[in-house]
């Protein structure tokens, strides 16, 4: 009764200080003189101001800087932070001093900013969130907060292009703060604390700037050094050309935002001691416009915010004292090695590609040794960026090689520290100004949110344009999402509301094949519906989709009845209902026979998620359960799994299902077009688990040659997490002669961190990778890109590995070899030159074999060629034996990239048509 008595006791208190802020509250006359040009007038608040639980303490003396600089500002509550809507549609945000966030907020924040948000930080933004949302939160403010400074340090300028940063003495001076680590390519230090090294203070990108000290608060810094960093850096954001993905006003603006805040709730006392935290400020209920066509607002994605709550094993906080166990030290020294190998081993390729013509590289002449001293303190040790290649390896190998000490040591802190500013310091040194890629498949999801906000050919050609100059050869189009079709069907029930008056899939097919990309249509296949598509619509939460809406009886349930698993959000088809296959395949008879698309993609291929142990069970469809009684003579309801003989009949006849499916899907869809490439998206989990939680069983397809490709979605945080779940599939030998793509997700990575997961790719014996999605393909990424692999000037096209694989061979294999050149050419080890002359020989032999097959393929050729290669495997670490000693990374890269070769000769037999 207490705690009632005290919780409505306290109620009434916000209520009274709400009402009294809300009468207080006075509608703000802006001088713009200080924040913009004066005629760059704005009636609408410029910013948007976080207020959460961890700054309301701090709250005085952040509103009473945001009075005295005189920027007209919303607040939102962080509580009430659900989707990106809740942002608002202001361009700037700020974000003082909130150390949690919850996976729902930073997935919502990240939203945002991909649709032209712009956001400012200050303090240990998310320090204290789960591992998933900072490694986020470091992607979308290029760094991260490394640790605390002990003292009070100087900030002092560093040379910066951006004028609002230079030169202005009142951005400078003594603060208590902490050191800002940058994590990605594109982030500048305009401000660094004058101490050894000189550390980042603060941190930009072309998207946010990120203060390393708790902003607001009298005991970190001045008001006047405050208010002069906010204002240069919401007048840098507002004065900048708008990016073009700018946002799209939502409607309404945010529920959640007071648009005339002037001031804030104010406790007695300064901000530094005030112990009664204001009331939160008052929500304003702004009516919702009426719109024709329902608002365009991407729904936050269940599977994203399960990735972001998942702890990441390399997940590294750097000031943690926390015990690493010896497996964990095993894990952190062999990630920074492979770091190290792939830094090498991209560097190699581009001196190798320009030593072959004739090209000269400048690099910085600094010695390659570094004498090794004692490991010092990591806060002096964040060399600056302009730190040289050879530096950074020779400094990255001095800490790989101290790990272990510092670990026996229990000095955990600073082992984590000094990983970090490895890994830091070598992701700055990957080649990414120069093409380094080779033939592969570069695809892409292109998701329905996307296609929408397109909204026409015009938007959709801007998209491809932005996709061919990175060097993506390969779409896979979002055709049928959620029941619906992205094109007007003479076969599916509704094409999707979102889309009206044209047809994305007719001009996507046009537009990737004036631009020479590959067109693949991706169709959900047994997921039927999807309630955030319904709350985009704005229906109701349980509608089915409109094919189940229209035949009930083609539906999936648990075993509780319910068509949608508990904790799920997509209704799904049985795919034992005979209706619901001839439908589904007489819909991809559409796509492949009206539309010139190249290829078919699979998703959703499979029952939704299920826990046998816990009772949550899924595939008890009308047709599902006559079949298996008649089969059995049980009805499946009336079994558990404790009754092993009957639930394995259980578990295999739905996972039967879905083979056949795929098997007759294939047949019938090559029928229609021979040279449709078929490809699922599929989850890499171990098989025995897929089957009993979601019934897939994509390792049958592929040995039946049912599928093209398989493209496992080993969406990761880290580079060494993404290998782990990549490598059993990369190491099978149960695939037959389907190719294998990895998808790459690019939600929750920083630009560098992505570019590292697709290197690691190029070292791995596959053809290529898939990223996911479009939505999330940022500025940084499309510059990153397109100078490692966007398209150079040529009379002739490159060949994508699923479609020319002999000559995808052949080219590569011509890589390797000026590799090998470039690195006899520069031999340090003295090899004899007998055993070079062996070696270049033995390659020759190969490389003629391979562009033989290449030019004109045959039976007799591919023959011959599978045998070269063969030959030159066996022996290829014994002609390699001294490279191996010094460097075998490159080794297994090498060797790796053979293995593509022959996966890719395994492939051409069953696709290419050879001729005697």
């Amino acid at each position: 009764m207490r705690h009632q008595e005290n919780q409505k006791n306290i109620s009434l208190k916000i209520k009274e200080s709400r009402r009294l802020f809300i009468l207080s509250c006075e509608i703000v006359i802006l001088n713009l003189l200080s924040i913009l040009p004066v005629t760059a007038a704005i009636e609408e608040p410029v910013l948007s101001v976080v207020y959460g639980q961890e700054n309301a303490n701090q709250w005085t003396g952040i509103s009473d800087r945001l009075e005295a600089i005189g920027v007209k500002y919303c607040v939102i509550p962080l509580n009430d932070v659900k989707s990106m809507a809740d942002w608002g549609d202001r361009r700037v945000l700020f974000l003082p001093n909130v150390e949690t966030l919850t996976p729902t907020q930073a997935i919502a924040l990240e939203e945002w900013m991909s649709k032209g948000g712009r956001l400012i930080a200050s303090g240990p933004v998310g320090s204290l969130s789960s591992p998933g949302v900072r490694q986020l939160l470091r992607s979308l403010l290029g760094g991260y907060w490394g640790f605390s400074l002990s003292e009070t340090e100087q900030i002092k300028p560093t040379k910066t292009k951006i004028p609002e940063w230079a030169n202005q003495t009142e951005l400078f001076g003594k603060v208590r703060g902490g050191v800002v680590i940058p994590n990605d390519m594109g982030t500048q230090s305009p401000a660094v604390w004058n101490s050894k090294d000189n550390p980042a203070a603060v941190v930009t990108t072309e998207r946010s700037t990120f203060l390393g000290w708790r902003w607001g608060t009298d005991t970190a810094s001045a008001a006047e050094l405050d208010n002069a960093w906010l204002k240069a850096a919401v007048n840098h954001y507002l004065t900048a050309p708008a990016p073009s993905n700018r946002m799209k006003k939502i409607a309404g603006g945010s529920q959640n935002c007071s648009t005339t805040v002037a001031t804030a709730p104010k406790a007695q006392g300064s901000s530094s001691s005030s112990s009664s935290p204001p009331s939160p400020p008052p929500k304003t209920a702004t009516a919702p416009i009426p719109r024709a066509i329902p608002m365009v607002k991407p729904p936050t994605s269940q599977e994203a915010i399960d990735q972001l709550e998942e702890a990441v094993r390399l997940d590294v906080v750097p000031n943690s004292n926390e015990p690493i166990d010896n497996n964990q030290a095993i894990a952190l020294q062999q990630e920074l090695e492979n770091l190290i190998g792939r830094v090498e081993s991209a560097h190699l390729a581009v001196l190798a590609d320009a030593a072959n013509v004739g090209e000269t590289i400048s690099e910085e002449k600094q010695s390659s040794s570094v004498k090794e001293q004692p490991l010092q303190l990591a806060s002096t040790q964040l060399r600056s960026l302009g730190t040289s290649k050879e530096q950074a390896l020779a400094q990255a190998r001095l800490i790989a090689k101290s790990l272990p000490q510092l670990i026996a040591q229990k000095n955990y802190a600073l082992a984590r520290q000094q990983w970090l500013v490895a890994k830091t310091s070598l992701w700055q040194q990957f080649p990414v100004d120069r093409k380094l890629a080779q033939p592969e498949i570069r695809a892409v999801w292109l998701d329905r949110g996307t296609i929408v906000r397109a909204g026409s050919k015009a938007g959709l050609a801007q998209i491809f344009d932005r996709l061919a100059q990175a060097g993506i050869n390969t779409v896979f189009f979002e055709t049928v999402n959620a029941g619906y079709t992205i094109y007007p069907s003479q076969v599916a029930k509704e094409q999707n509301p979102l889309i009206r008056g044209w047809d994305p899939l007719e001009e996507a097919v046009k537009l990737a094949h004036e631009r020479d990309m590959e067109l693949h249509a991706w169709v959900w296949t047994f997921a039927a519906g999807n309630q955030r598509h319904n709350e985009i619509l704005n229906i109701n939460p349980n509608y089915p989709g409109p094919v189940l809406a229209a035949h009930p009886d083609w539906a999936n349930y648990d075993n509780l009845g319910n068509m949608i698993p508990v904790g799920q959000s997509k209704p799904f088809f049985d795919p034992a209902n005979p209706e619901v296959r001839q439908y589904l395949l007489k819909l991809y008879e559409e796509i492949v026979t009206k539309y010139k698309v190249d290829g078919l993609q699979l998703d959703y291929i499979r029952y939704p998620f299920q826990d046998p142990s816990a009772g949550r069970i899924y595939g008890y469809g009308k047709a599902a359960r006559a079949q298996f009684q008649q089969l059995t003579g049980v009805d499946p309801v009336n079994i558990s799994p404790s009754q092993a003989d009957l639930w394995q009949k259980w578990t295999k006849f739905r996972t039967e299902q879905v083979d056949s499916f795929v098997a007759q899907a294939s047949q019938q869809l090559r029928q229609k077009q021979p040279n449709l490439i078929l490809s699922v998206a599929v989850f890499p989990l171990q098989e025995a688990e897929r089957i009993q939680k979601i019934q897939q069983n994509w390792e049958t397809w592929a040995r039946r040659g049912d599928v093209d490709l398989i493209v496992p979605m080993t969406y990761a945080l880290d580079t060494s997490r993404f290998q782990r779940l990549a490598q059993p599939w990369i190491a099978s030998k149960q695939l037959g002669a389907t190719l294998l793509v990895p998808g790459i997700r690019l939600l929750s990575l920083p630009t560098i961190g992505a570019f590292d997961q697709l290197q690691l790719v190029r070292d791995l014996p596959v053809s290529g990778y898939a990223l996911f999605a479009a939505e999330n393909f940022n500025n940084d990424l499309q510059k990153v890109f397109s100078s490692t692999q966007g398209r150079v000037q040529s009379t002739k096209s490159e060949p994508i590995p699923h479609r020319q694989p002999f000559q995808t061979a052949a080219i590569r294999y011509s890589a390797l070899q000026r590799e090998w050149k470039f690195i006899f050419q520069n031999d340090q080890l003295q090899r004899p030159a007998q055993k070079i002359s062996d070696f270049n020989n033995q390659a020759e032999v190969l490389r003629s074999a391979l562009n033989q097959l290449a030019a004109s393929p045959s039976p007799s050729k591919l023959l011959v060629a599978r045998a070269s290669l063969t030959r030159f495997q066996s022996q290829f670490r014994v002609l390699m034996s001294q490279e191996l000693k010094s460097n075998s990374y490159q080794v297994k890269a090498w060797e790796n990239r053979l293995v593509t070769i022959e996966r890719l000769l395994r492939y051409g037999e069953r696709r290419v048509q050879l001729r005697p």
